[in-house]
């Protein structure tokens, strides 16, 4: 059987990414994670976080799959089963970088919180929240993966222009 997205989302963030490849350390996994949904995301010390390969792959990945969304939401062209398409696709790249990233503990903790942005775009886009529609759903990962931008280190990153 398969498990809709967002409780495999919920899932895989209620463990620190460090957990989950089996680094974690004693003190890490005591913290609590939950609040980090909801949290602020923070510079480290006024410098972006540094990432590693894996998620500079799985974010360059999100990054494309958001795009042409974009790209054929703004062209009127998507249906539901586009929008079903790019939820799994989606998933499995929020899987890859929750299964190979292994960042620093304060690093990670900031990662929860735009790995929770992004899906709760994915919730609005597999129609599960009232009253918006999937195309609020892709702005909602862009300006997640905006963020990203913003506050990790990574090469040549490009933003989206959510201003519309």
């Amino acid at each position: 059987m398969k498990l809709p997205a967002h409780l495999v989302f919920a899932a895989l963030l209620a463990l620190p990414l460090t957990t989950m490849t089996g680094t974690a350390i004693a003190a890490e996994s005591a913290h609590s994670h939950g609040h980090e949904l909801h949290g602020t995301m923070e510079l480290n010390q006024g410098q972006k976080w540094e990432t590693d390969a894996p998620l500079r792959q799985g974010m360059g990945a999100l990054h494309q799959i958001v795009s042409t969304g974009l790209d054929g939401a703004h062209a009127n062209a998507l249906k539901s089963d586009d929008y079903k398409k790019m939820s799994g696709e989606i998933m499995t790249q929020f899987t890859y970088i929750v299964e190979n990233c292994k960042l620093e503990p304060e690093a990670d903790a900031q990662l929860h919180i735009l790995l929770g942005n992004i899906s709760q775009g994915v919730n609005v886009i597999e129609g599960k929240v009232s009253g918006e529609q999937p195309e609020d759903g892709l702005i909602k990962m862009a300006q997640a993966l905006n963020s990203y931008g913003s506050y990790f280190n990574h090469p040549n990153w490009e933003s989206f222009d959510v201003s519309h």
